[in-house]
């Protein structure tokens, strides 16, 4: 089994964090009850070069603090490198916006149209011991820095996420969000 088809077993399926919410809720953090939906989607991409060794995933990611629930949906490309798993984040495609895009809702997207976000950089992702870590710090304009830290396994994936303005954070928790595979 190759690397990257052992990293995608773990990375995609539905998950969420419902055991640390409730462990969290009511310490006064507004932590939120969050979901993953990660489905890989190279059979949704036309146009796919016939050697393409890569793997598409849909991520949908829902956020729920008090009665908001806001999605944030992404479509990113996972490449096996000398060095571990590299993460490219793609821009939103054509058509769609972040309470339409999902698996469910993509046809056929064209690999000829896609874009890799000029603002992410892309992640890195090392193996040790059934463990796959990584993340990036990226500056999406010159006040606005996103910082992405993950930890993978069978058992849990934990992704720690933070935005800052001019060095004050916006978002994100001092704690990563603990996800788990749903029965």
């Amino acid at each position: 089994m190759s690397r990257l088809t052992e990293f995608m077993e773990i990375l995609t399926g539905t998950f969420n964090n419902a055991q640390q919410y409730q462990e969290r809720k009511g310490d006064g953090t507004n932590f939120p009850y969050a979901e993953h939906v990660n489905t890989a989607c190279n059979a949704k991409i036309k146009n796919l070069p016939p050697d393409f060794a890569g793997e598409f995933m849909i991520e949908e990611s829902y956020y729920t603090v008090g009665e908001n629930r806001n999605p944030s949906p992404h479509l990113f490309l996972f490449t096996e490198e000398a060095e571990g798993i590299r993460l490219t984040s793609y821009e939103m495609p054509l058509g769609f916006d972040k309470n339409t895009f999902s698996y469910a809702n993509v046809e056929q997207l064209d690999f000829e149209e896609l874009k890799p976000s000029a603002k992410f950089v892309p992640a890195l992702y090392t193996e040790k011991e059934g463990v796959w870590e990584g993340g990036s710090v990226s500056m999406f304009s010159p006040v606005l820095k996103f910082t992405l830290h993950e930890r993978f396994s069978k058992e849990v994936l934990e992704v720690s996420e933070s935005m800052e303005v001019n060095g004050k954070r916006t978002f994100g928790y001092d704690t990563p969000i603990l996800y788990r595979r749903e029965s």
